[in-house]
């Protein structure tokens, strides 16, 4: 099924990498005017470069979802840029793993103010331009937001709240015709991995042990998230809200 988005302004958080960097290029390959923003500039810079995109279609506005001015200032530079909101996509996380006794008060609030905290104000100014527009949220949440995981306690705590939290938002919004759903991917060949593996003693090991956990035997790409992200961004999926979309080889 191919999805269109000519004439659609999509913000993503997050953009520059990973994630959020492969909805952008199947959003803009789609007709699509995207800002992405990201709390460093240089990836912001290198982001736009490797996505070939004038900035007729494509902008990168430096931000730290964690602070909420940020997120209000992100919401008016897209509507500043492109004249409008059509899709709000939150993909900007952070990870850790760590026994709950070892867990500081530091990494508790940088993990629930990146994951949960960003998304709930960037949703907050998002959504009086969504109205205009009738248009949508997709939250990115994970694997871990919808079952617990070991020494993920805070990290699951904050995207559980995310999966949550989307469902009330679909409620609240559902009658102003504002869709509001979350993804929940398990683990993704994302930078975040990588910099997860680079913390174990035998990164090929820790990598080994990983896929064998899941049932189809590997583990997902950024491209087949994203292409699920702009199914639900689309005309093709008019009666889906509230919805946690599994995308995760089978592990849930």
């Amino acid at each position: 099924m191919q999805v269109k988005f000519s004439d659609k302004v999509v913000l993503i958080t997050g953009g520059t990498s990973g994630i959020g960097l492969s909805t952008a290029r199947l959003l803009l390959e789609s007709g699509a005017k995207v800002l992405i923003t990201g709390r460093n500039a240089e990836r912001g810079k290198a982001a736009l470069t490797e996505l070939e995109q004038n900035k007729e279609y494509l902008n990168f506005h430096q931000a730290d979802v964690s602070k909420v001015l940020d997120c209000k200032l992100s919401v008016n530079k897209v509507v500043e840029l492109f004249g409008k909101l059509d899709v709000l996509v939150n993909s900007a996380g952070i990870y850790m793993a760590n026994p709950i006794e070892r867990v500081t008060e530091a990494e508790y609030d940088q993990l629930i103010d990146t994951n949960l905290k960003g998304s709930f104000f960037m949703c907050k100014y998002a959504v009086p331009e969504l109205r205009k527009t009738e248009g949508n949220i997709i939250n990115v949440s994970s694997d871990s937001g919808v079952k617990g995981n070991p020494l993920e306690t805070v990290y699951c705590a904050s995207k559980g709240a995310v999966t949550i939290f989307t469902k009330a938002l679909a409620i609240d919004l559902a009658k102003e015709n504002i869709r509001v759903n979350c993804v929940c991917p398990g683990d993704i060949e994302t930078p975040m991995l990588d910099e997860d593996m680079a913390q174990s003693d035998n990164p090929e090991e820790y990598l080994r042990e990983l896929i064998n956990r899941y049932p189809v035997g590997h583990l997902g790409t950024p491209e087949e998230v994203a292409s699920v992200i702009c199914f639900l961004a689309s005309s093709a999926s008019p009666f889906t809200t509230g919805a946690a979309w599994a995308i995760d080889g089978g592990i849930t």
